[in-house]
């Protein structure tokens, strides 16, 4: 029982420090080419498109998954993963600290956050053009992509109003955050299902030993019996004790009053003395 206790006590004590760990947000890195860094922090995915859910979901799940589609760009929030061929405009980045959702596969990763999407390059190409701000013409996006090599280039300032998202200081409760109670009762029924395997081989060690110990007793009285009885020992199994007549001397001679005596010797004649004076 101290085990059990202590078993769950340390899964519980483990759920809570990994929950008091806050993801962060990566700082905006330079573009390397053959691997995936963190372009930054938007509130849209551009034109990027949904690739489904990954349970496991991470930086680095994500960007392989993009980066095996061909794609230079990939976006991530919480479970959910977005590839594209550009950067969402630079008119949706926000600050850092707008992503701090936990990615479901490694959670000091953050992997988005409340309607905004941790952006990456996933080491394709190093350049990689901008989407087309929102309410804006495609033809004259197009035509004039803007290139950026450095995903650390952000606006100064920017004439349209930018809307700003102030995340909630509750935890989400769709988060994919790990299931504390589903762990618990899985290391406990490990537990219990060790001990039980344990306790198993122990008692079937210990009743072998016993009949062993039996066994043997069982014998040495036999051993004793016949010593101390005469030659007779008694059967150890519990049936009818069968005498050998080889050692019971009795059992060697005839024992009809009729018959001759085997212990004799009648093949020499016996004198007899008489008294002729009578």
């Amino acid at each position: 029982m101290s085990l059990r206790r202590f078993a769950v006590a340390a899964v519980l004590a483990f759920a809570s420090v990994s929950l008091a760990q806050q993801a962060t947000e990566k700082p905006p890195e330079s573009p390397i080419a053959g691997t995936d860094t963190v372009h930054g922090c938007y509130k849209s995915v551009g034109t990027m498109t949904s690739q489904g859910r990954i349970d496991f979901n991470t930086q680095g799940k994500c960007a392989e998954l993009c980066r095996n589609k061909k794609a230079v760009a990939a976006a991530s929030n919480s479970f959910d993963c977005y590839c594209g061929d550009a950067y969402p405009n630079k008119a949706d980045l926000v600050d850092d600290d707008q992503c701090t959702e936990p990615c479901p596969g490694f959670g000091t990763e953050a992997c988005g956050g409340l309607d905004t999407y941790t952006v990456y390059n996933t080491g394709l190409r190093v350049t990689v053009g901008e989407a087309p701000e929102a309410g804006s013409s495609s033809s004259t996006s197009s035509a004039a992509p803007t290139k950026t090599s450095s995903a650390s280039q952000a606006p100064a300032s920017t004439s349209d109003s930018i809307e700003t998202v102030t995340a909630s200081s509750e935890p989400d409760n769709k988060s994919g955050g790990p299931n504390v109670a589903g762990i618990a009762a899985g290391v406990v029924v490990g537990v219990v299902v060790v001990a039980a395997i344990i306790g198993g081989i122990f008692f079937w060690l210990r009743r072998k030993r016993n009949a062993e110990i039996e066994e043997e007793h069982r014998r040495n009285a036999a051993v004793n019996a016949f010593i101390s009885g005469g030659g007779k020992p008694p059967s150890s199994s519990g049936g009818l004790s069968m005498s050998d007549s080889r050692l019971d001397p009795v059992m060697n001679r005839r024992m009809s009053d009729g018959s001759i005596a085997d212990n004799q010797d009648y093949s020499r004649r016996i004198l007899r003395v008489r008294n002729v004076d009578v």
